[in-house]
């Protein structure tokens, strides 16, 4: 169901995945409007966005756009952007460690606010969002495209997937309507839990191990005793989605349900299947809280993704050691409380570490 209503958008931050969708959504002819920081929206009123989308056939042979004013604009202040309005919806999509410091910017303004799509990673940020805007005002949203970035404003499709988009907000029928008509393959869910547990899970496979060891998903699968943790750690997130009775199901093009399945098969099966996609899906690209730790950001999303099973278990009274343990020590490298060189490439170190 392809529309051909244009909406006006406001997209919180011009990163990867905001140029993205952002972008695609103006080059379907609708009108977004970037909201970034004053060094950020300077640069692009220079440069304008950029979108490698060549992997896309679709777009034709050309494939790399540039897109500029009056297609895009870009303003430095919330107050200036909101004046561009009214919008129909906001895209959000920063960092989870970056949701807090965003929301303090917008509190004042809560009430102008369009309802949010939130596109992010983890299972919190919705509710933090909500308690700011609202419950009425958030859209459950999520993302399996992989996308990559090369510079401010200028990203590259690295895997197209598709996109998720909860139902029962008045929004949610004509937000897929207009990324479908983007390109940007979106399907409507009826349950978000279902939905963000699903991609969550999907994000936690082989991510904090990677960071901490400094070794890719297809070396920690290739070692029996990492692997064994891997499966725990899916194990452990597995029934606490079970105990709160959120349903594995399938995403855009990311089969959830085969990876769920993983879990209880024999390891001699699982073992080489599970490398080859994960590895093979992730294209020899280290994850992404390896990505974080290493360029020294100082933040990372672990406590957003494994921290937030750590929370829900202890709540339903289910163990989930692994995920304790992982989240425990990215959070003390990253914070510089442990040295990078500790667990560098020493599995048998981390798995020291879990209990059991």
């Amino acid at each position: 169901m392809v529309s051909s209503e244009k909406l006006k958008i406001l997209s919180f931050g011009a990163g990867a995945i905001g140029t993205y969708i952002g972008g695609s959504l103006a080059l379907a002819g609708h009108e977004v409007v970037f909201v970034d920081q004053e060094v950020v929206v300077e640069n692009l009123k220079q440069t304008g966005l950029t979108l490698d989308l060549r992997l896309d056939k679709r777009r034709g042979e050309k494939g790399i756009f540039n897109i500029k004013d009056p297609a895009v604009s870009f303003e430095s202040s919330l107050d200036a952007a909101l004046a561009r309005g009214p919008f129909d919806v906001s895209l959000f999509a920063l960092k989870s460690f970056d949701t807090a410091s965003a929301l303090e910017g917008i509190r004042g303004m809560a009430a102008k606010i369009p309802p949010v799509l939130c596109l992010q990673n983890g299972v919190d940020n919705e509710l933090t969002i909500a308690s700011v805007l609202g419950a009425n005002r958030v859209i459950y949203g999520t993302i399996t495209s992989a996308v990559g970035r090369q510079a401010v404003g200028n990203s590259v499709l690295e895997k197209l997937r598709g996109m998720g988009v909860s139902a029962g907000h008045p929004m949610s029928e004509r937000l897929v309507s207009a990324l479908d008509g983007a390109l940007l393959d979106a399907r409507l869910y009826p349950t978000a839990a279902d939905m963000k547990w699903s991609k969550m899970l999907t994000n936690l496979v082989a991510n904090a191990s990677s960071a901490i060891l400094d070794m890719s998903a297809g070396e920690i699968f290739s070692h029996p005793g990492l692997f064994h943790m891997e499966m725990r750690m899916l194990k452990e997130t597995l029934a606490v989605m079970s105990a709160q009775g959120i349903h594995v199901i399938d995403l855009p093009k990311t089969p959830v349900r085969s990876l769920a399945m993983g879990t209880r098969l024999p390891a001699f099966i699982s073992r080489p299947l599970m490398k080859k996609a994960i590895g093979g899906g992730r294209g020899g690209k280290m994850p992404s809280f390896h990505i974080d730790l290493h360029a020294g950001r100082g933040k990372s999303e672990v406590d957003y993704l494994n921290g937030a099973v750590v929370r829900a278990g202890e709540k339903l009274g289910i163990p989930t050691p692994v995920n304790k343990s992982l989240t425990d020590t990215l959070l003390a490298l990253t914070r510089g409380q442990q040295s990078m060189d500790t667990y560098s490439r020493k599995p048998e170190k981390l798995l020291e570490l879990i209990p059991g």
